[in-house]
């Protein structure tokens, strides 16, 4: 479950968060399959789920292609390891029309040839972004400035970096599909090891 306290309907008075639950959440989540908890947990603060939709809504009203949005989304959700971000993304993608061989295509796009010069340069740039801190290779960016006005560049690396977030607060606060235990723990030894040093048995 979550680490947070899951707001419940009765203790909803704003009235935007109330319009959300009742629109999005029924007794078993949402109409995609999750939970819905992430709205529940940021419920907790009107005014950062507030501020949460406005971000959605703004790149709703954006110049940029969806289809380029999206795989920045994905791939961000990929990158970060989100598996709430991811999922909800993918089905993004094909709620706008995007082939399953390129949604499949998102998580290896390194070896796909199925995307082109500028979808490689949206999903090299979303890995520089998430994966490498915003370290961004000229080459990279000079494809982005063949396409793409300098709006839409803007626009591309707001949205990207707001789905970082989103990913990152989905696994810290473990919301949605990203309620799951990490996976890099100790298997332990078989019954009799003690504490021999395998160092030693190596040498």
């Amino acid at each position: 479950m979550p680490r947070l306290r899951r707001v419940p309907r009765e203790e909803v008075a704003d009235p935007l968060t109330a319009f959300f639950y009742d629109r999005l959440l029924t007794a078993g989540g949402t109409a995609t399959g999750s939970p819905g908890d992430w709205w529940e947990v940021f419920a907790l603060d009107p005014a950062i789920l507030r501020h949460c939709v406005k971000g959605f809504q703004l790149y709703r009203k954006s110049a940029l292609d969806p289809v380029l949005r999206e795989l920045g989304q994905t791939r961000a959700g990929w990158a970060r390891q989100s598996r709430f971000v991811y999922s909800q993304h993918c089905k993004q993608m094909r709620a706008i029309g995007v082939p399953e061989e390129k949604i499949r295509a998102v998580a290896s796009w390194q070896v796909s040839t199925v995307f082109g010069e500028l979808e490689r340069a949206v999903l090299a740039y979303t890995d520089a972004l998430v994966l490498d801190g915003g370290r961004v290779h000229d080459e990279v960016f000079a494809v982005l400035k063949k396409h793409l006005p300098d709006e839409q560049i803007l626009e591309l690396t707001y949205i990207t970096c707001m789905y970082e977030m989103h990913a990152t607060m989905a696994r810290a606060l473990r919301v949605e599909f990203d309620d799951r235990e990490d996976p890099i723990t100790e298997v332990p030894a078989p019954e009799g090891y003690g504490t021999r040093d395998i160092a030693d048995e190596l040498a």
